[in-house]
């Protein structure tokens, strides 16, 4: 593969399957806002999860959710390999 090009697995997705995320609920004390944006960072790739923060911040939701412990999405991800991107795209939705 040519340097210039994005290795693209798996087939593009709809809106319908990256809203999905949006039903995802926790079962402990972490808020749903920040369940919602683990689950959609665990399941879709850097380009889907752009567009499931547009659908995110439609439906009111909170980028700056908190789990139990008083961590946010950002601090819970920071040290994980791909993490850059999405935290990028998590500061811009924030504005």
């Amino acid at each position: 593969m040519r340097k210039d090009k994005k290795q693209v697995i798996g087939d593009e997705i709809g809106d319908a399957q990256i809203k999905q995320f949006l039903d995802f609920e926790p079962v402990d004390a972490t808020s749903p806002s920040l369940h919602k944006l683990i689950k959609a960072y665990r399941g879709l790739r850097v380009d889907d999860f752009a567009r499931f923060l547009t659908f995110f911040k439609e439906a009111g939701y909170d980028l700056d959710g908190k789990d139990e412990h008083g961590n946010d999405f950002v601090t819970l991800i920071k040290d994980q390999r791909n993490a850059e991107d999405y935290i990028e795209l998590i500061e811009k939705a924030k504005g």
